[in-house]
């Protein structure tokens, strides 16, 4: 499963090596060999994701582009979820492109943000200005519905 990836884009590599690129970086994310063996439907919402994280860094891109990565996480889970993303850009010197509707996730991995209504960019900036001197007032609307706890 983790290793289809390099099936697919490194024809040179034999069964053995792409399994064991495979295990490497599904141990990286958290899982262990016993994953590369098991079926979808095995396994919970969270290692699911490590799994697609495994899968998406296996062919080592620089760019990842990650469509609301914890969105049907509970809040634990999803929190390591955005930890190892955070990890995994530093180690592999990655840029994220991180899409999200959560402003609390965007404001825990991002470092710029881009807000965007109707599919038009409306202001972008460092994460402490966009989320603390927001400049656009759809900015300001969205800050000030993010419910306070």
């Amino acid at each position: 499963m983790s290793a289809e990836p390099l099936a697919i884009h490194e024809k040179t590599l034999s069964g053995e090596e792409r399994d064991a690129k495979a295990v490497e970086m599904l141990k990286r994310v958290g899982l262990d060999e016993s994953a590369l063996r098991r079926y979808p439907l095995e396994f919970s919402g969270g290692q699911r994701q490590r799994i697609g994280i495994a899968r998406a860094l296996i062919l080592r891109p620089k760019l990842v582009i990650a469509d609301e990565p914890v969105l049907a996480l509970d809040v634990s889970v999803g929190a390591q979820v955005l930890l190892l993303l955070q990890e995994l850009q530093s180690e592999f010197g990655l840029t994220c492109l991180f899409i999200s509707h959560s402003l609390p996730v965007v404001a825990q991995i991002a470092t710029r943000i881009a807000v965007m209504r109707r599919g038009k960019l409306v202001e972008v900036g460092p994460t402490e200005q966009v989320l603390h001197q927001p400049r656009a007032e759809y900015t300001k609307e969205l800050l000030a519905a993010v419910p306070v706890v």
